[in-house]
């Protein structure tokens, strides 16, 4: 059951939003959107549904959404994204700006992957293990906690569009790369800078050791953190296969946290702006089948309705935890708003935030 509002200004009973229907719901959150326009500001990521998008003033992927964010003047930002995105966000605005999550449970289980414990107990046995120096970079999909961890060992964040970058400047600051929480992506992105699969290891936080010798760690170049995306693992080479047999004109594209062999096995792979400025930029009648989340692809095939746009997968490739954001949701945000008693506030501390904005300013930087 939502917290709800006890009444409206004139004291009159207020209908909760979940006694609502989808229509009314959804016609409500215009006019709030219309009448909280001064102060409010709503922000999308990709792979929301289209009835959360049509209310985004500001819609992209990680990294594009982090680059605005300093950039607006406005006192409430509601993120209509996940938990880990919302604390960036908080980090790259002022003090009297408020950043809010439609919903907290809505959070990532690649991020989940990762903590601060486990990336701690890493790190000594790394550094234990070799003398040459070892530079951290994360994945933006973290807690700010290990976020602060990068910065604080001199490192970097990182997103799917500027990962090359990154870890291509991580290069020049040691010897080694320790990266996480995503080994699809780090070993995606190194591989494709010319870093053979023979000089990465995968560190498992549920092994002893994470399942390395010293002498792996001191033979390595990159060390990959056990970790996924539950979506992006879930394409196949098979799939692949399956899709260039049955229509060899069809280009495959897949996102970078997809496995190893999927991304071989593709035509193209890049970020969630990489994959939609592809499609965007191809000719009328090309036929497209894309390795990434469902709602993006939807969304491509309905605003390109001249190409032929396919899921990789057979089967829903849904991201569950974006899915928790709903129009009810972003709605009982708005009414809180509205009624001067904001709700679900993201506020990383000052401690970790320092930390954290320098991996986050390096990676600004390097990008």
């Amino acid at each position: 059951m939502i917290n709800l509002i006890p009444s409206s200004p004139d004291h009159s009973p207020v209908i909760t939003e979940d006694e609502l229907s989808d229509e009314e719901v959804l016609k409500e959150l215009r006019l709030l959107k219309e009448k909280l326009q001064p102060k409010v500001i709503i922000l999308g990521h990709h792979y929301q549904q289209d009835d959360i998008i049509a209310f985004a003033d500001i819609t992209g992927d990680s990294l594009g959404l982090a680059q605005q964010v300093s950039q607006i003047d406005k006192p409430y930002i509601i993120f209509c994204g996940v938990h880990f995105m919302a604390e960036t966000a908080d980090m790259l605005t002022r003090p009297d700006q408020k950043v809010i999550l439609p919903d907290l449970n809505a959070g990532c289980s690649m991020a989940d992957m990762a903590n601060r414990a486990d990336i701690e107990r890493c790190w000594i046995y790394l550094t234990k293990s070799t003398n040459k120096k070892i530079t951290p970079i994360t994945y933006v999909n973290c807690s700010a906690d290990l976020k602060a961890f990068v910065g604080k060992h001199g490192g970097s964040i990182c997103t799917s569009s500027n990962a090359k970058k990154v870890i291509k400047w991580g290069l020049t600051q040691g010897e080694k790369l320790l990266f996480f929480p995503d080994q699809h992506l780090g070993r995606n992105t190194c591989f494709e800078l010319g870093i053979g699969l023979e000089d990465m290891v995968v560190y498992d936080p549920k092994k002893p050791f994470g399942g390395l010798t010293p002498t792996e760690i001191e033979n390595a170049k990159i060390i990959l953190w056990y970790g996924y995306c539950s979506v992006h693992k879930g394409f196949t080479k098979a799939q692949v296969e399956i899709v260039k047999k049955n229509n060899p004109k069809t280009k495959v594209i897949v996102h970078p946290e997809c496995t190893f062999d999927v991304v071989q096995a593709s035509d193209f792979n890049g970020s969630t702006s990489y994959i939609i400025n592809t499609v965007e930029k191809a000719s009328a009648g090309t036929s497209w089948a894309i390795g990434t989340e469902i709602n993006l692809i939807n969304r491509l095939a309905k605003a390109h309705p001249d190409k032929q746009i396919i899921s990789l997968s057979p089967f829903q490739c849904l991201c569950t935890t974006m899915y928790r954001v709903r129009p009810r949701w972003l709605l009982h945000s708005m009414r809180c708003i509205a009624n001067g008693n904001p709700i679900n506030i993201i506020s990383v501390n000052d401690e970790i935030k320092k930390d954290a904005l320098r991996a986050i300013n390096t990676m600004l930087n390097i990008s």
